[in-house]
């Protein structure tokens, strides 16, 4: 009868322990369980739907020809070197010692497949590549020709959507099967209903034995559940809860809390259409208006710092010495008189030929700090006599009133670094016809510099070059840089050897790392 009720016992248990969706892992050792902030959907395992950052960064599985320092300057990766030929052709030594998971040797043909794939299939993606074609020299030399000189190739090549993969990826009708990389874990399982993905330690990896025996990667997109996760010991390492709940979760006996800034900027983009923020006044006066400091201790409790420019003072190119617009109510009002805006009934908005002045502020939901960051910003330009709209939806639902100009303020956190060179973000931000220049600013000057900048080969020569452009666009507010993005990288203390990567999109996960 004992031997029964312990039988119903154990079965009771195994039931509830299965609905919680705990994992058995059995015997096995160093198995991590990550509660991710990305949710995926089948197509983005594939390379060539341009989801790379997931799969080169989230679950490592694949890698990229170029890699970066912790400045952001370009270093070798699968690529050895690589040199300029002529205005038009760059050539690439490969590694000679890399194997993709299913064991075959990595070669210039691989190479050659994986641009081409994503160039086919997702040409937006590849615009920086500026690519014509290519010519295979030998098993580990590669000539890629670009349609116009382009400097800026070897570090387009850093962008994880141009990250290598085996042509047996796909099937021979071109069907996508699996992603067989070269990164330190390779794909095992993928399960499309709850978005589940288990990948396995890669044995053969050129960069040494990973540590790490398995990894089971989870979607969690609501900071809320990500939170909870964490501290029911659900998954051993998360990223980015709600921010409030930052401390809490650090004095938890057992869990551990890493802040970090990464490669984002929070920015409100301008709608200079509407008038009158094409009026530099107003544009200062909302740039003073905006309490920095007190939103990153405040809203972001601590994780992420305050922006001046667009890049992080740590990247290489960046312009250090602009001046930050600090935190004063005072100029930001002068500058709304100097613009002809004053308070002239007392109801406490500033007004102008007989209309308060009032801006239509949008973000969205997906990134824990901006809704909170979106309040604090129309809190402070309320005390300056604006009145606000606030808009928080989804990105799906934002994105139409973008697209027909329905916004004056979109708050965004805006990617630095998906290719690391400052005329990446210059070019797409700040030109006349930049591809995410929403706010339609133009200035001929920062389209010539821009323009001539892309010419010069030396990253010593282009670095210098572009600051001078980041800095027009800087004292003429093009857009207002509010605070550099941090991620809060949660951890039981079981987990060991995690190394944050400044230069990833968020995080990179670590090859190296245990569970006891």
């Amino acid at each position: 009868m004992r031997f029964g009720l312990v039988l119903c016992l154990i079965a009771t248990l195994s039931l509830i322990a299965a609905a919680a969706g705990c994992i058995d892992s059995g015997s096995e050792k160093n198995v991590l369980i990550v509660g991710n902030h990305l949710m995926s959907d089948a197509r983005e395992l594939d390379q060539g739907t341009g989801t790379g950052t997931l799969i080169t960064e989230k679950i490592i599985i694949t890698e990229t020809l170029v890699a970066t320092g912790e400045d952001f300057s370009l270093k070798p990766n699968l690529a050895e070197s690589w040199k300029m030929i002529n205005d038009t052709t760059w050539e690439f030594k490969l590694r000679e010692d890399v194997k993709f998971h299913n064991g075959d040797e990595m070669t210039a043909a691989d190479v050659k497949f994986s641009i081409e794939n994503i160039n086919t299939k997702q040409p937006g993606r590849t615009t920086l590549i500026d690519y014509r074609d290519s010519e295979i020299v030998d098993k580990y030399t590669i000539r890629i020709r670009t349609n116009t000189m382009n400097p800026l190739l070897p570090a387009a090549l850093h962008s994880p959507d141009t990250a290598i993969i085996s042509p047996k990826s796909y099937d021979a009708n071109g069907e996508y099967v699996t992603t067989i990389g070269t990164g330190p874990m390779k794909l095992a399982s993928f399960n499309e209903q709850t978005g589940e993905i288990v990948v396995v330690r890669h044995d053969q990896w050129w960069g040494g034995t990973p540590t790490i025996e398995k990894i089971i990667n989870r979607g969690y997109p609501n900071p809320n559940t990500r939170a909870m996760i964490i501290e029911n010991h659900d998954v051993d390492m998360t990223f980015d809860p709600p921010y409030s709940e930052v401390a809490r979760l650090d004095a938890i006996e057992g869990i551990d809390v890493l802040k970090f800034n990464t490669p984002r900027t929070y920015k409100l983009d301008l709608n200079f259409d509407h008038a009158p923020l094409d009026d530099l006044n107003v544009r200062k006066a909302l740039a003073y208006a905006i309490d920095r400091q007190g939103i990153v201790d405040n809203v972001l409790y601590g994780v992420g710092s305050v922006a001046t420019g667009p890049f992080l003072p740590t990247m290489a190119w960046a312009n250090t010495s602009l001046v930050p617009y600090t935190y004063n109510q005072t100029l930001a009002k002068q500058y709304l008189a100097d613009a002809g805006w004053t308070d002239t009934n007392g109801d406490g908005y500033v007004d102008k030929d007989g209309k308060k002045l009032s801006f239509k502020l949008l973000t969205y939901t997906e990134r824990p700090g901006l809704v909170p960051m979106l309040e604090a910003i129309s809190s402070n330009l309320k005390d300056i006599g604006i009145e606000v709209e606030e808009i928080a939806m989804e990105t799906g639902a934002i994105s139409p009133m973008l697209a027909e100009g329905d916004w004056d303020m979109y708050l965004i956190a805006a990617n630095l670094a998906m290719v690391p060179d400052p005329e990446y973000v210059l070019k797409t931000w700040y030109t006349t016809d930049g591809t995410t220049n929403r706010g339609h600013y133009s200035n001929t000057e920062v389209d010539r510099i821009v323009a001539e900048g892309h010419n010069l080969i030396t990253p010593k020569e282009r670095y210098a070059h572009f600051r001078t452009a980041e800095g027009i666009v800087y004292d003429e507010v093009a857009t207002i840089n509010v605070a550099y993005y941090g991620v809060a990288i949660i951890m039981w203390d079981n987990v060991q050897g995690f190394t944050y990567d400044p230069t990833a999109h968020d995080y990179r996960l670590s090859p190296f790392m245990t569970v006891a």
